[in-house]
């Protein structure tokens, strides 16, 4: 998966404190979702595909 990801709208979980540490962003593009550090956003962020999102968001929803 290769995106530029400066023109993706990104958003942090609602399950996010206000306190603005220990986030994730996510993305969701066509290709996939991509996953950044809230923290830094000028690293890399990493591309997940949708069939993968899904299997994780599932996984997490069952803890």
């Amino acid at each position: 998966m290769s995106s530029g990801t400066t023109e993706l709208a990104w958003f942090k979980s609602s399950y996010s404190g206000t306190q603005g540490d220990s986030c994730v962003e996510v993305a969701v593009a066509e290709q996939g979702v991509y996953v950044r550090d809230s923290k830094d956003v000028t690293r890399p962020a990493f591309a997940v595909g949708r069939e993968g999102w899904g299997e994780f968001v599932r996984f997490a929803s069952e803890r």
